[in-house]
């Protein structure tokens, strides 16, 4: 367990843990099982920086710099996943078509057009949320986006072979003891996410919750009819939609508390 968990850290940033660990590359195949506690690291220093620079530069600006701190801690992999699904759901028609899209290196209209408005959203949203909750909300919304995005191997095969996949890793297979098992680690790595939510001054809209589920199954039933299965490119996608939307619910229901 130990050793699939560095493992997640590893691949899904970019931070040298290969230096003070080494793991089987077996260990690759199971990253997305302890992809929630991953998102520990990437969400909690993403929320750091939001604290710390709204101290002293507008919300805006804080915003920004914590979806820059998450971009460097990452690499961008998962914004390169959406650039590649906006491109190859955009412009591809068939299956085949699709995924020769999404393989291809170089980016264009659509994945542009995507990354400029996930951004520009993303941002808009984050300074749009009550301050002294915000740093709470940006740990809790990468944790749970990655927590309820997880579970797309569950639902849908892989779509291309271990030798077309980008990084050379296909996920592991779920059965039904592994996937119980990953319910209670998601489970687990929420926790202190919650925790520090309910700990604030006021009442957190807890049917936020309820919207980032929804669009990974509208966003997973859309990659079965098109690719009749998912991709790396998919996974990254989709983790950032299930995040972007968390945020929408949130600032729509504290308009109305």
């Amino acid at each position: 367990m130990t050793n699939r968990l560095w493992a997640s850290l590893m691949f899904f940033t970019r931070l040298p843990f290969w230096r003070i660990r080494q793991v089987d590359a077996e260990c690759f195949k199971h990253v997305v099982d302890y992809w929630p506690f991953a998102g520990w690291l990437t969400g909690g220093t993403a929320a750091l920086v939001f604290w710390l620079v709204s101290g002293i530069l507008p919300i805006a600006t804080a915003a920004l710099a914590a979806i820059g701190t998450r971009l460097w801690l990452t690499g961008a992999l998962h914004e390169d996943g959406l650039a590649d699904f906006c491109d190859g759901f955009g412009g591809g028609t068939t299956r085949e078509r699709t995924l020769a899209i999404m393989k291809d290196s170089h980016i264009g209209t659509y994945g542009v057009l995507g990354l400029v408005f996930y951004i520009g959203l993303l941002i808009s949203l984050i300074s749009a949320l009550p301050l002294y909750v915000a740093p709470a909300i940006i740990f809790t919304a990468d944790v749970y986006a990655k927590a309820c995005s997880s579970f797309i191997i569950l639902q849908l095969p892989y779509a291309r072979t271990a030798e077309q996949a980008k990084t050379g890793v296909v996920y592991s297979v779920w059965n039904k003891q592994a996937a119980a098992g990953h319910v209670f680690r998601c489970l687990l790595a929420l926790v202190p996410c919650v925790a520090w939510l309910l700990s604030g001054p006021t009442a957190f809209p807890l049917w936020a919750f309820l919207v980032p589920p929804v669009t990974e199954l509208l966003l997973t039933g859309w990659m079965k009819r098109r690719l009749q299965g998912y991709t790396g490119d998919c996974c990254g996608a989709l983790v950032l939609l299930c995040e972007l939307s968390f945020y929408l619910s949130i600032v729509i229901l504290y308009h109305f508390i």
